[in-house]
C-alpha cells in the first residue's frame, strides 16, 4: 500500500534537481526502496555514492529497472554541501528541509554508520536486507533482484571445515540446532566470548544435544583466521570462500560483531541474541535459549539497550521483587512480540526489570533517572531520550498505557 511509504518517507520527494517527484508509485506491488544514508563529508560515502551510482545505472537499464529506485537520507546540516552532493545522485532524495522525518529514519532503521544502504519492500514498508552495499558488491547486475532473504539449507551450502583440516558437507548439519558466529580475531568482544562459547559448546554436546557451531570469519588475512579457528572446536566457513562468508554476512543482516545466531532443527531462526543469551547461562540450562519477553536487565544483556528503545522498570533490590515487576510488563510485552513475531519483525521496543547493582546504578546516573523505585522508564539510546513515568503504584493498566503512548508518539522525550 503506497499509505505506509507515504508515511515513511513523505507524500513528495525530489530528484537530484529538487524537482517534487510523487511517493505513492513507490509503494505499488514488486517495488523495493533502497534507503541511501549518508553525508557528503565522507569520503566512504563519496566511494560508495560512485558505485551505487555504477549498479544503479545498469540495473535501470535491464528487465526490473523500474522495479527499484533509491531514496537519500542525508545527515548534513548545511544545505550548500548537501545540494552539491545530491545534484551527483541520479536517483531521489528527502527533501533538506524535513529533518524531523530525517531524525526519525534514521532512528528507526538504527543507522549508526555510513554510507548504509537498506532494501525495503515499497508496499508494506518490511525491510529486505540491512546489507545493501554487500548485495550491489556481490550481485553487480542484479541478477538475484529482489535479494529475498534464502533458507539456511541455501545459503550454507557447500563445504566446511574443522581446524584439523578436515572437510564435511554442510548436510552434516541437519537435524542439529545451530550457532552461526560471525567473529574475527582483531575483535576484543570477539575472544572473550569465544573462551566462554568454547565451554559453552562442551557442556550442550555433554549433555546430548544435537548443536553444531559455524564461525562465519571477518578476519582480515587468512593467516588471522587459522590463528583464530585452532581455538575453536566446531566448524567454520573456509576463509576462501569470501562469497559464502558475504552472502551469510547480508542474508541474516549482520550489523557487527560478535554476533552469534541460534537457529532451530529446521534452520529458523530462535535468537538473534546468542552472546547474552550464552553470558547469562553458563550452565546452559535454558538451552536452546527461546527469546524472553521479559529480560532481567544485567551487565551481558545492557548492550541491548543501545539496539532500540527499551521499557525498563526499576525496582529495589530484593530478588522476590523482580518476579513481581516482571508479571506487571509481561501481558504487553507478550503482546507486542507476538503481534511482530507474526509479521517476521523484530518487536519496536525491549523490555527490562531491573534491580539495584552498580550497573543499574550506572544506568541511572548516566540518564539522569530519579533514584525512586518503582520507576517506570523508556530508554531511547540512539536519540539520547527518555520517557519516565513517576508514580506511586505501577500497574500493568499503566504500563500498557505508557506502552501504548510511547508507540504513537504522544509522550515528550526528556534528554539524556
Amino acid at each position: 500500500m503506497s499509505e505506509l511509504l507515504c508515511e515513511l518517507l513523505g507524500e513528495r520527494l525530489m530528484d537530484r534537481d529538487q524537482a517534487e517527484v510523487e511517493c505513492s508509485p513507490l509503494g505499488t506491488d514488486g517495488r523495493l526502496v533502497a534507503l541511501y544514508f549518508g553525508c557528503s563529508w565522507s569520503a566512504s560515502c563519496k566511494e560508495f555514492t560512485a558505485a551505487l551510482a555504477d549498479f544503479y545505472s545498469r540495473f535501470k537499464q535491464g528487465e526490473n529497472g523500474d522495479k527499484l529506485e533509491v531514496v537519500f537520507i542525508s545527515s548534513e546540516e548545511e544545505y550548500k554541501p548537501w545540494q552539491e552532493f545530491v545534484g551527483q545522485m541520479p536517483w531521489l532524495v528527502l527533501p533538506f528541509q524535513d529533518m524531523a522525518r530525517k531524525i526519525k529514519l534514521w532512528s528507526k532503521y538504527k543507522v549508526t554508520n555510513v554510507p548504509s544502504l537498506i532494501f525495503i519492500e515499497g508496499s508494506t514498508g518490511r525491510t529486505i536486507s540491512r546489507n545493501g552495499h554487500l548485495i550491489i558488491r556481490d550481485d553487480p547486475l542484479g541478477s538475484e533482484f529482489p535479494w529475498g532473504s534464502k533458507s539456511f539449507g541455501e545459503v550454507m551450502a557447500g563445504s566446511l571445515i574443522k581446524n584439523n583440516g578436515q572437510v564435511v558437507d554442510s548436510t552434516a548439519l541437519d537435524g542439529s540446532y545451530i550457532g552461526v558466529y560471525f567473529s574475527a580475531h582483531w575483535c576484543p568482544p570477539c575472544r572473550s566470548l569465544t573462551r566462554v562459547l568454547v565451554e559453552t559448546y562442551r557442556k550442550i554436546k555433554e549433555m546430548g544435544h544435537k548443536f553444531e557451531i559455524v564461525f562465519v570469519s571477518a578476519d582480515r588475512s587468512e593467516d588471522s583466521f587459522k590463528q583464530y579457528f585452532n581455538e575453536m572446536p566446531w566448524l567454520a566457513v573456509p576463509y576462501t570462500d569470501e562469497a559464502r562468508r558475504s552472502r551469510l554476512n547480508w542474508n541474516y543482516g549482520i550489523q557487527g560483531i560478535p554476533t552469534l545466531l541460534i537457529l532451530d532443527q529446521e534452520g529458523k531462526i530462535i535468537t538473534r541474541q546468542g552472546r547474552p543469551a550464552v553470558l547469562n547461562d553458563i550452565d546452559c540450562k535454558e538451552f536452546p535459549w527461546h527469546p524472553k519477553p521479559v529480560l532481567e536487565l544485567t551487565e551481558s544483556n545492557a548492550l541491548q539497550l543501545n539496539e532500540r528503545p527499551s521499557l525498563v522498570l526499576f525496582v529495589d533490590s530484593e530478588e522476590e521483587e523482580l518476579e513481581p515487576a516482571k508479571q506487571l510488563i509481561q501481558p504487553i510485552a507478550e503482546k507486542i512480540f507476538s503481534e511482530h513475531k507474526a509479521k517476521d519483525e523484530d518487536p519496536p521496543l525491549l523490555f527490562f526489570v531491573a534491580g539495584e547493582d552498580d550497573m543499574t546504578e550506572s544506568l541511572r546516573d548516566f540518564t539522569n533517572l530519579p533514584e525512586s523505585a518503582p520507576l517506570l522508564t523508556i530508554l531511547d539510546m540512539s536519540q539520547r531520550a527518555k520517557y519516565v513515568k513517576d508514580v506511586e503504584e505501577i500497574t500493568p493498566v499503566i504500563v500498557e498505557e505508557f506502552v501504548k503512548a510511547f508507540l504513537k508518539e504522544k509522550l515528550k522525550p526528556e534528554p539524556i
